[in-house]
């Protein structure tokens, strides 16, 4: 599943409640869900519909409000790995041997293992192809051996097809709204400057700097300027010009003096020169002497303001730096290859355990450890939790709305239904997500003809493959997260000390690169040990206090970045 929202994640301010609801992917979740059972019940091919279905909840679960270039590839990656994987079950599961079933999924689980600590793109392509060889080992279904994954495929494409869509009349949409975020941002920091929200609101300008960096990270490359069009060189001037805003703001707020209207005001002015007519609300003129310190006044932050709203119009500095996202930090050889250990130990008791309670088409055990297994997508124990909780509610939902839907079309209208409230939950809760793919599944399984009653089941199901993950995690590799949230601590601290000793001897360009990592890091570390917290701890043991030298570390940087504006601005007297 795509990862949720943590805290610190950048969110919109504007529009209420209902405006920042995904409607529009909620509509693709429903439109991608709906087609494929419409064209079975037209057509009569209710089996490779049904797969096709599948293969877009998979794809809704993968849908996101990235670039599109992002999405796309993530997509493809999901269609792909899921199909390789039914393929490879369906292949087992025909050749009627328990011991070839049991090992093409061990060999599915060691490789999702492997990718899963890789990479985003990465985890999501391992854990589809678990999935797809979980239920192409656990449904039979009747056809030539080629049609279920050439199906889930379409499933997917259709997905792919609508999520990419609006790349035709708005192509740079997401990266326009993470630019716009900044401003944004930086407006409200600046009107928290003198007050104790000062240093939450530097904070959260901090993190939409970080998410625009990671969204705009293909268009900054040295060479891609040779062949940007005009709408991508006026938002990498844009960028270039929130992370002067950024040290600017910072500068500011370090300063800790309450500002007037037309300077907390100046930001989104500075959105609408710069990307005209789309910021969110509009912005009052503003003249240069209005935000310039008073006669006297020692506010170098305002000054490094007033010449940064100066110069916005003078054109792209070709002192911009081809700004870089610091490296990320991935877990070791060690870590890969225990985690992979486990899931496939997992996977296996798992099967065992399903065989022996129910029999053939007891995947619900194995594919609800591929689901929950993945600590790098948030606290281990947390979505174990929440996939519990989403499953008795979503096992609920389902029941009643079997008694109360009779008919074709209905059961579809529902399909349609929880594909878009699982498309809202991807993005907001993971029990959401849950509750909806739950609701999903079982109409999709009671059309391929499961008719077992299976409601207590796979609550039961879902609760021991939770406990099964849990149990193994926490007995034989307890202190992950905490080992994660210590290593990325100790790189954003070591990040932050390079910045202090090197922005004093260097010029503009390559301090806004080492202020850009130190505190990007610095963010990434209070992420990690927000999860680390959220993980049980062994009795006994407490964490360090991580988040103690991170604020140190990101106060210092304030510092720091208050004394190159303030030496700057001397230096341009």
């Amino acid at each position: 599943m795509p990862r949720p929202r943590w805290p610190g994640r950048p969110r919109s301010t504007t529009g209420g409640a209902l405006a920042r609801l995904p409607l529009a992917a909620a509509a693709r979740g429903a439109a991608a869900l709906a087609l494929p059972l419409l064209v079975g019940l037209g057509t009569g091919a209710v089996v490779p519909s049904v797969i096709a279905a599948i293969g877009a909840l998979w794809g809704v679960s993968q849908d996101g409000s990235d670039p599109y270039r992002v999405r796309v590839r993530r997509l493809a990656w999901t269609g792909v790995s899921s199909a390789l994987g039914l393929l490879a079950g369906g292949l087992a599961l025909r050749g009627g041997n328990a011991v070839t079933v049991t090992g093409c999924l061990m060999a599915a689980a060691l490789v999702a293992g492997t990718l899963g600590l890789r990479g985003r793109i990465a985890s999501v392509s391992g854990m589809h192809l678990l999935l797809g060889v979980t239920v192409g080992a656990g449904i039979p279904v009747p056809g030539p051996w080629w049609q279920p994954p050439l199906a889930l495929l379409t499933g997917v494409a259709l997905v792919l097809v609508l999520s990419a869509a609006p790349w035709l009349w708005r192509r740079h949409h997401a990266e326009r709204a993470a630019v716009l975020a900044v401003y944004r941002t930086a407006g409200e920091a600046l009107g928290a400057a003198g007050t104790d929200d000062a240093e939450a609101a530097r904070r959260r300008m901090t993190l939409a700097l970080n998410h625009a960096h990671e969204v705009m990270a293909a268009h900054l490359a040295p060479r891609a300027g040779r062949r940007q069009q005009a709408e991508v060189r006026e938002l990498v001037r844009a960028f270039h010009c929130a992370v002067r805003l950024g040290e600017a703001v910072t500068a500011l707020v370090w300063e800790a003096r309450p500002l007037p209207p037309a300077v907390t005001g100046l930001p989104l002015h500075l959105a609408e020169r710069l990307l005209p007519g789309r910021a969110s609300a509009p912005a009052p003129a503003v003249a240069a002497e209005q935000v310039a310190p008073a006669p006297g006044a020692d506010s170098p932050g305002r000054r490094a303001l007033a010449d940064l709203y100066a110069s916005v119009d003078a054109g792209p500095d070709p002192a911009d730096p081809a700004l870089r996202l610091p490296a990320h930090w991935w877990p070791g050889r060690a870590a890969r290859l225990r985690y992979a250990t486990l899931l496939a130990g997992c996977v296996l008791v798992a099967h065992l355990l399903a065989e022996a309670l129910h029999g053939p088409r007891g995947y619900w055990l194995p594919m609800t450890v591929a689901f929950v297994y993945k600590p790098d997508f948030g606290p281990l124990f947390t979505r174990a939790l929440h996939r519990c909780a989403g499953t008795v509610v979503g096992v609920a939902a389902i029941g009643a709305v079997f008694l109360l839907t009779p008919g074709a079309y209905a059961v579809i209208g529902v399909v349609a239904a929880f594909g878009a409230l699982m498309a809202v939950g991807v993005r907001h809760h993971y029990a959401l997500a849950t509750l909806g793919l739950t609701a999903v599944v079982f109409v999709l399984l009671d059309l391929l003809g499961d008719d077992r009653p299976l409601y207590g089941t796979r609550i039961v199901d879902t609760a021991l493959a939770s406990a099964l993950v849990l149990v193994a995690h926490f007995l034989v590799w307890p202190d992950s997260a905490a080992h994660r949230a210590e290593a990325q601590t100790e790189a954003a601290v070591a990040a932050a000390r390079r910045y202090r000793d090197l922005a004093p001897r260097t010029g503009p360009a390559q301090r806004q690169s080492l202020r850009r990592t130190a505190y990007h890091q610095l963010a990434e570390a209070r992420r990690a040990v927000a999860q680390a917290r959220g993980e049980p701890v062994r009795p006994g043991r407490s964490l360090p206090d991580w988040e103690d030298a991170i604020t140190a570390a990101e106060r210092m940087c304030d510092e720091v970045t208050g004394q190159a504006v303030a030496g700057a601005a001397d230096e341009g007297r």
